[in-house]
């Protein structure tokens, strides 16, 4: 099993390597860009073009970043160091700034670890001895985890 970022990258470098090449580039060294404690905590999501005048050097690129509303807090104090990372892969402060866009999904928490109750020791050998008669160890483990769930079920 792969880390699901390694899929996202490669898959997403394929899709935007004939369009949104400078966002593709961008989600393809991520992990470069932001480093390994970071970039876990957000995705680049949108560049934001701007003309301020007639010439290409007067353009001005921004990058919006999905995180969590906690996360933006944090990375906002990473920010010059993130702006630096960029330009210096891509080159001539080619980003200009930063915004860190809350996002609903990035916010989502996993559930916390529900604490199983341990069966007592009559439960135990009422369930060894149901199961004495199977003779597959793998399907007499799944039984024995499915016995035991419906052991602890039936005391809550």
């Amino acid at each position: 099993m792969r880390p699901l970022s390694e899929s996202t990258s490669r898959i997403a470098s394929k899709t935007f390597s004939r369009r949104y090449i400078a966002l593709g580039r961008l989600i393809n060294q991520w992990k470069e860009i932001m480093g390994t404690q970071f970039a876990d905590l957000a995705q680049p999501l949108k560049l934001n073009y701007r003309k301020k005048g007639r010439s290409k050097k007067d353009a001005y690129v921004t990058l919006d970043i999905a995180t969590s509303a906690a996360n933006a807090t944090l990375l906002n104090y990473q920010k010059g160091v993130i702006l630096e990372r960029i330009n210096s892969l891509f080159g001539n402060n080619w980003i200009k700034d930063i915004r860190f866009v809350a996002s609903e999904l990035a916010e989502e928490t996993p559930e916390p670890k529900k604490v199983i109750p341990s069966l007592t020791g009559n439960e135990k050998k009422y369930l060894s001895g149901v199961l004495d008669q199977i003779e597959d160890p793998d399907i007499k483990e799944k039984l024995e985890s499915l016995g035991k769930a419906i052991l602890t079920d039936i005391k809550e």
